[in-house]
């Protein structure tokens, strides 16, 4: 049925009315045809987001605007705490891209969000056992993107990841919320469920036997992890793509521990 209605539509886009007529029209002839129609059709729907666009309005950022320790971290802290105090009701501004890879280079990104940083480094955590713990497992390098759209910001930083202590993840673990314990202790993160029943169930009954006020076991498999940047990017948005674009790369050898350069947009 839906074969013969796709033959009539092009048989109507090319002025063939007749079944008979449409008989004698090779069949590659066809679905050319209707090839290129969803094609146009798909092209026509692209077009409408390819002309969305934001002629970004910031004061420039420049080499002079950046705290005076010139380290990443502390460059982060500044511009993450302006964020939160402009931040808006629907925004978090902890949440971030986490972005892994297979050994083989075949990627896959998430949002996650930070829950801590300092001078070594960005933390999260996480299910040891979901996609992006195994792939870390396997490729232990990350890259991670803050976008801040109030601010025209964006930051980004890439590095190797450890996993934290036992006792690091289990203090943040049991300082969460009683219902996300059990959430995270009942989840076998990334794995295939029948239905959501499948996990609503499997909440209530660990709910039950952990009632609130009772401590919560951490899963062995879940856990937290720090990337330790070697690269930074500090990104503002500026009026016809002129954006600042500030990046502190770790030097090499010796010397001062963090280059500064500045990249084009």
């Amino acid at each position: 049925m839906l074969y013969r209605r796709a033959v009539a539509k092009v048989g109507e886009n090319l002025g063939i009315w007749s079944r008979s007529a449409l008989a004698e029209v090779p069949v590659a002839f066809l679905c050319a045809a209707h090839s290129k129609m969803s094609g146009s059709k798909q092209f026509e729907m692209g077009q409408q987001v390819a002309a969305l666009r934001k002629d970004y309005e910031s004061k420039p950022f420049l080499e002079e605007d950046l705290v005076a320790e010139r380290e990443p971290m502390v460059q982060f802290d500044s511009w993450f705490k302006i964020a939160k105090e402009t931040g808006t009701t629907y925004e978090e501004v902890n949440a971030m891209t986490l972005a892994t890879s297979t050994p083989e280079g075949r990627p896959s990104a998430r949002i996650v969000l930070l829950k801590g940083y300092d001078a070594e480094g960005f933390r999260f955590f996480t299910h040891y056992t979901s996609r992006k713990g195994l792939e870390l497992a396997a490729n232990p390098f990350a890259a991670i993107v803050f976008y801040w759209p109030a601010l025209n910001r964006s930051v980004r930083a890439e590095g190797r990841i450890e996993r934290l202590p036992a006792d690091a993840s289990d203090e943040y673990f049991h300082s969460r919320p009683h219902g996300s314990q059990i959430g995270s202790a009942c989840s076998k993160q990334s794995t295939v469920l029948q239905s959501r029943d499948e996990i609503v169930q499997a909440n209530a009954d660990l709910g039950a036997k952990y009632p609130e006020g009772t401590e919560v076991p951490r899963p062995d498999n879940w856990g937290g992890f720090i990337l330790r940047p070697d690269a930074v990017e500090f990104w503002q948005g500026q009026s016809s793509r002129l954006h600042d674009r500030i990046r502190f790369c770790r030097a090499a050898e010796g010397g001062k521990p963090w280059v500064v350069e500045r990249l084009s947009p």
